[in-house]
């Protein structure tokens, strides 16, 4: 089994709904994308899939969070934008835009620091 993992960042603001703390407030993160895609075999030029269309469509689904308030971009306008929630609403996403059928998206990590991160993936 190979396993690739591309990294990727935006910048935005946000807010917890609900959360008794500071996080409730208005702040920001530099948050920090991990994608990981798994693959039983190589193609035929010895490639489980190209790292530039893996970035491609990682960037395509983040692209509408970047330097934006999130509790003002679909779909958090309705869910909160805690990191659990935008490492899964990435999986889905990423997930209906692969096209390979060699490979299958294994999970997506969420940092909104150095030192916390949320991970999304299905058995």
């Amino acid at each position: 089994m190979f396993e690739l993992t591309v990294e990727t960042n935006f910048d935005a603001a946000h807010q917890l709904r609900g959360y008794k703390g500071k996080c409730e407030r208005l702040h920001g993160h530099n948050w920090k994308v991990h994608v990981h895609v798994q693959a039983e075999r190589l193609n035929e030029i010895d490639l489980a899939i190209d790292f530039t269309e893996l970035k491609r469509i990682v960037n395509d689904v983040i692209s509408p969070f970047d330097h934006t308030f999130l509790n003002e971009v679909f779909p958090f306008t309705e869910k909160n934008p805690s990191s659990e929630n935008i490492a899964k609403w990435i999986y889905d996403s990423f997930n209906k835009r692969l096209k390979d059928e060699n490979v299958r998206l294994s999970a997506v990590t969420v940092w909104e620091s150095e030192s916390a991160s949320a991970t999304y993936y299905e058995d």
